[in-house]
């Protein structure tokens, strides 16, 4: 099933109170917390990267709160990108030759086949010097995770340690959907991040 992210899409799970998960206050809590362990982590974000960029939420902060970072944000739709100023990109495609501090990818892998998600996995490694944030609901958290009211469910329900383990040869996991890049070399104490299994 194709899934169309235009106004229809955004309507529903990001901006009508009665069918969304959270709102943009509450999203702004994890760009503070993912940008603040960044920088605690030693990182400038300087060059940032926001992949399926949407109604453009981690941009808007960054230009509220972090002026001097250059925010490059993608979507697939060419009306959504018109409105909300992203750039036109599929990321099992994408291949920027700059270097990102941070990659965000919050909410598009599970809607690529497999095939789509590793490419999108290779090109997020290979544009990341940094860190990625991740977000990627998969098979374990329909559990107790997910609300299937409120959540679109017209994705890959992958078992989450498909994606660790593509992940595993470009990024050390940290946690909380953040990853560290290996190029980055970044320090952490023991039990800042999960042992390294590599």
């Amino acid at each position: 099933m194709t899934v169309r992210f235009d106004d229809d899409y955004y309507r529903r799970f990001y901006k009508d109170p009665t069918t969304r998960i959270y709102d943009q206050h509450r999203h702004a809590k994890l760009v503070a917390g993912v940008v603040s362990l960044a920088e605690w982590f030693g990182l400038d974000l300087i060059d940032v990267l926001d992949v399926g960029a949407g109604l453009g939420w981690w941009g808007q902060w960054f230009a509220k709160y972090r002026k001097d970072a250059k925010v490059v944000s993608t979507e697939l739709e060419q009306d959504i990108c018109e409105k909300y100023g992203h750039q036109q990109a599929d990321i099992t495609t994408l291949r920027l030759s700059t270097k990102f501090d941070l990659v965000i990818c919050q909410g598009v892998l599970p809607y690529l086949d497999a095939a789509g998600a590793t490419a999108a996995i290779e090109n997020l490694a290979s544009m990341s010097c940094g860190l990625l944030y991740l977000e990627a609901i998969t098979r374990d958290d329909m559990k107790d995770a997910i609300d299937a009211q409120r959540t679109d469910l017209r994705v890959e329900l992958r078992p989450a340690s498909w994606y660790r383990k593509r992940l595993a040869p470009h990024f050390r996991e940290v946690g909380a959907g953040i990853y560290a890049a290996r190029s980055a070399n970044l320090p952490f104490f023991a039990l800042e991040a999960p042992r390294d299994a590599r």
